[in-house]
């Protein structure tokens, strides 16, 4: 498994070359796990993005998610998050809706998440497919992993608003994941997103130190998926 990781590393450092335009970013994830019931918790999510392209802070999302384990290692869960877009992110923001299936199996964890976007410049709902699959491998017996994660995004639809139907791009990371606390754990990465040359637009490619902190207040064991 480390020989597939250092795989991993020198694809993200070959995709480049195919790149029209790139960019280094930062971005932040905050992540609340509140108990609800034996098997159900409730998310709540911030999220904040800067870019160097962007002058600055681009993107903040804003939401909840309620999931429930509907076995062993399995969980559904259905949500809302709010999207600001700033400085030279010229989009408007949108409202999203969300639903999703989580899969744990030991050293693995999966999750198919299909979102409906809702943007004030048209009527038409943009439907969007988001499969993610992560390793963990653990160091030591301190909670302790090195992870690598691939997350790929296909457009189901059309709109007039800009959803081009499609493969619209991809987004991996590789970090590791930690215990701060008891409660509190952090993942610290770096994430490549490729978006493909689509629409008469170039293909771009973003660098990001990634930082997510999951704080999990509920009984059970919080899945570090990464949005």
């Amino acid at each position: 498994m480390r020989r597939a990781l250092c795989s991993l590393l020198l694809l993200l450092a070959a995709i480049p070359a195919a790149a029209a335009q790139q960019d280094s970013q930062a971005w932040e994830q905050l992540n609340v796990v509140l108990p609800v019931a034996s098997d159900t918790k409730l998310t709540l999510e911030q999220i904040a993005r800067w870019s160097d392209h962007q002058g600055g802070l681009y993107t903040t999302e804003y939401g909840a998610l309620l999931s429930h384990e509907v076995a062993k290692g399995v969980e559904l869960g259905f949500g809302y998050r709010h999207v600001g877009f700033f400085n030279g992110n010229t989009g408007a923001d949108e409202e999203r809706l969300r639903q999703q299936l989580v899969i744990t199996r030991n050293r693995f964890a999966g999750r198919l998440r299909l979102d409906e976007r809702f943007n004030p410049r048209g009527n038409e709902v943009g439907f969007r497919l988001r499969p993610l699959l992560r390793y963990n491998l653990p160091m030591g017996k301190r909670g302790v992993a090195i992870f690598a994660s691939h997350e790929s995004f296909l457009l189901l639809n059309s709109t007039v608003w800009g959803q081009r139907r499609g493969y619209e791009r991809m987004r991996n990371i590789v970090g590791v994941a930690f215990p701060v606390t008891r409660t509190i754990k952090a993942d610290v990465g770096y994430l490549n997103q490729y978006r493909l040359a689509r629409g008469g637009a170039p293909a771009t490619m973003d660098h990001a130190l990634n930082v997510a902190i999951t704080i999990n207040l509920a009984s059970r064991p919080a899945a570090t998926l990464h949005d």
